[in-house]
């Protein structure tokens, strides 16, 4: 009978638990996507601005780019402005998460980041 009583606090707990990471994870969603990272691609010929839930804010190209008129030129620094702030995003959004399991305690969750690439 007592152990019947132990195992619904038990339940009742792991409720209340869960119900606390799912408040956290959408608090860390919001926190995430205020931030901004930039990536640039040709020094400063072209910069992307994004949030850290990968949403573009801004996408910039020099003017002297912009005249050279060389659509190769142009592609291929926007393409590596474009992959550099995803990377950044990422590494900011993983930095996020690993806080939150830190917090939390989770046991191997930080593992489980690094493994993903996320750590």
């Amino acid at each position: 009978m007592f152990d019947g009583l132990k195992n619904l606090a038990n339940m009742a707990n792991m409720a209340r638990q869960a119900g606390d990471l799912q408040g956290k994870m959408a608090e860390m969603k919001e926190r995430i996507s205020r931030m901004e990272v930039e990536g640039n691609g040709g020094g400063d010929a072209v910069l992307v601005r994004m949030s850290g839930d990968f949403q573009v804010r801004a996408v910039v190209i020099h003017q002297w780019l912009i005249e050279a008129k060389n659509q190769a030129l142009i592609q291929q620094l926007t393409q590596d402005a474009f992959n550099s702030a995803m990377l950044k995003a990422r590494d900011l959004a993983a930095a996020e998460m690993a806080k939150l399991a830190e917090e939390l305690k989770i046991p191997g969750m930080q593992d489980a980041f690094n493994r993903l690439g996320l750590g």
